[in-house]
């Protein structure tokens, strides 16, 4: 795939990115939707991707943290800190590319936790949240999935 230029809102970050898969997804979890007033769509990244100007990270929970920009606070990624199979792998803010938009939505993360007032037409994977939490409990011999 081509490598996607992007920035933020007040254009002080700008991001480079390699999309990992033609897809979009959307995750409706409270921190997602506190973090941007709606839901965050985001694409897969490849590793490599780059990102200049006042970025700024916090550790939203055990296994993740978000990245925005320090002056107008847009969103830029989502990224697994957990060690492990997923350790890095990061979901790119896909508002931040005018080309993102061309890619399908694939998959919708805390389905249950989508307010009633919107709905994407169309065919996808949905997780609840009981389906997501399970990818990062441990498994029965004490390892992270």
């Amino acid at each position: 795939m081509s490598e996607l230029k992007g920035q933020c809102m007040c254009g002080a970050v700008t991001v480079t990115a390699t999309p990992a898969k033609p897809t979009l997804g959307a995750c409706h979890c409270d921190m997602c939707r506190r973090w941007t007033s709606s839901m965050l769509v985001s694409f897969p990244s490849e590793p490599g991707y780059a990102a200049l100007g006042p970025v700024k990270t916090y550790t939203s929970s055990d296994w993740a943290e978000r990245a925005f920009c320090g002056e107008c606070g847009s969103a830029l990624w989502y990224r697994i800190t957990l060690p492990g199979e997923m350790h890095g792998q990061t979901q790119m803010a896909a508002g931040l590319f005018e080309n993102a938009g061309g890619n399908d939505l694939k998959l919708e993360l805390f389905i249950d936790k989508k307010p009633d007032g919107y709905a994407f037409e169309g065919e996808r994977r949905q997780m609840t949240e009981a389906e997501v939490m399970a990818m990062y409990a441990p498994s029965e011999e004490g390892d992270t999935q």
